[in-house]
């Protein structure tokens, strides 16, 4: 009888000590992953150049700092000891010196695995190998997992990433857990005490609001993507968020969309991750990504998502609640035309009924901060009026 309790009290012990790790991602991750536009051409040379370009356009000062690896970096079978393999032709140094190379930078290192027998794109899975795996990316230095959820057949999705979550948590070194099984079982409803972040919808495309099928699976546009999900805010917070998938800014869009794009992905308090060619990519996009000032709402510490307050004459308004009662807001022209905004405070009470928050400006006049041309704009005494372009955006922060 004192072996059956000594053996419940270790079972119980375990349970309780195989938590995630706490203290990460405590504002929405932001950094880089390379599938939207590499798919699994990808290299060591790649990653090396995309760390210099995290320095070098001001993306690290901006705060982005994981470099993910997405599915595609392994060899096609394990080694004789069960172990994966880094493709020795794509990276030929190796997994722990590219990890080394990154952490030099000042930024963090992140790989892809799957919770199938087989990753999405057909190399080896970590069903059945978790702990293995788990302990390699450690050795590593892997400071990120993104886990896919393809060839899971009559598999448990919340028993799956729970047992990678305690597989990483007995590796003993941190990694933000990134949960990406599309919103199929409702990871909102049981995945915060299991990742940092959930994949609410399939995977993102660069349109504004289309859907483009694949056989079996589709692609959404951003808007396809926003509009997907009712009811999950609720789920988001300091180290667990609801996650709209990998940004497509910079990746064939207008400069006004991906504006659009990126003040939405704030609002939602989102995961910040590019998806673009940064060795490439354009003044503009680097502007819109960099913009510290907008990168702010996303990582504001109070950690509330943000919610469409309205949708007049096409125009989608949201709105997020700031710490120190403060408020960011998005004034989306979903139009094909540019409009003019006439926005009058007195007439729309705006509130977070959520969250127990009140934007009163009947009492007190907040100053109002335009977020991409870094200007401000009179207080909320008087209407707010601005000319809005097709797709684009006014973001606003309301200050007291």
């Amino acid at each position: 009888m004192k072996n059956f309790f000594l053996i419940v009290l270790l079972i119980v012990s375990v349970k309780v000590s195989a938590q995630k790790f706490e203290g990460l991602a405590l504002t929405p991750p932001m950094g880089w992953n390379s599938w939207n536009t590499f798919g699994t051409d990808i290299n060591e040379a790649l990653v090396k150049d995309i760390a210099n370009k995290f320095i070098e356009l001001g993306l690290k000062d901006a705060g982005y700092e994981y470099i993910v690896l997405d599915d595609g970096w392994m060899s096609k079978e394990r080694d004789v000891e069960g172990n994966l393999v880094a493709d020795p032709k794509k990276f030929p140094s190796g997994m722990k010196a590219l990890a080394d190379y990154v952490h030099s930078k000042g930024l963090k290192f992140g790989l892809y695995n799957c919770a199938g027998e087989k990753t999405c794109a057909g190399y080896p899975g970590s069903r059945g190998s978790e702990y293995q795996d788990a302990r390699l990316y450690a050795s590593w230095g892997v400071d990120f997992l993104k886990y896919d959820w393809c060839n899971t057949e009559k598999i448990n999705a919340e028993s799956a990433y729970i047992t990678m979550r305690d597989a990483i948590k007995t590796a003993k070194r941190p990694m933000v857990f990134s949960i990406c099984e599309w919103g199929d079982n409702e990871p909102w409803t049981w995945a915060e005490n299991v990742g940092h972040a959930w994949r609410v919808t399939g995977d993102i495309i660069n349109c504004w609001d289309c859907e483009v099928g694949h056989g079996t699976w589709s692609s959404s546009g951003i808007w396809k993507i926003i509009n997907m999900r009712k009811e999950i805010r609720k789920a988001a917070g300091p180290g667990h968020w609801n996650d709209y998938d990998m940004m497509e800014v910079g990746n064939g869009m207008t400069d006004a969309e991906d504006r659009s794009h990126f003040a939405m992905w704030c609002i939602l308090a989102s995961p910040l991750i590019m998806g673009n060619d940064l060795r490439i990519t354009s003044s503009e996009t680097i502007k819109t990504l960099a913009n510290k000032e907008i990168v702010a709402v996303n990582q504001d510490k109070l950690g509330i998502q943000g919610f469409r307050f309205i949708n007049e004459n096409n125009i989608e308004v949201w709105i997020k609640p700031l710490e120190n009662d403060e408020w960011a807001m998005t004034f989306i022209n979903m139009n094909d035309k540019q409009i003019s905004l006439d926005f009058d405070w007195k007439k729309h009470e705006i509130g977070d009924n959520l969250n127990n928050r009140i934007l009163n400006v009947n009492n007190q006049n907040f100053k109002i901060r335009d977020l991409f041309n870094h200007q401000n704009l009179g207080n909320t005494a008087t209407s707010l009026k601005s000319e809005i372009g097709a797709h684009d955006v006014l973001m606003i922060r309301l200050l007291k």
